[in-house]
């Protein structure tokens, strides 16, 4: 995937459309916290960022995961 970015406008634009947090991926799979923390730890989920209280997803990688999820 190449980014090209012009402004930090870009960038904000980009980082709120593509990019979610650990609570909303547990709101868009239906599922808690631990079992994030789990789906990470078996390399199902990968941050791309990890802080001390929180990750970051890329938000096509949840929504693979939610439709994988529904079809098993």
């Amino acid at each position: 995937m190449k980014l090209n970015f012009k402004s930090k406008e870009d960038i904000a634009k980009f980082i709120a459309d593509e990019l979610i947090n650990t609570k909303e991926a547990m709101v868009l799979l239906g599922c808690s916290r631990q079992n994030i923390f789990d789906l990470v730890k078996r390399g199902k989920l990968v941050p791309v960022k990890e802080m001390p209280k929180d990750r970051l997803f890329f938000k096509e990688d949840i929504l693979d995961r939610k439709v994988k999820k529904e079809t098993e």
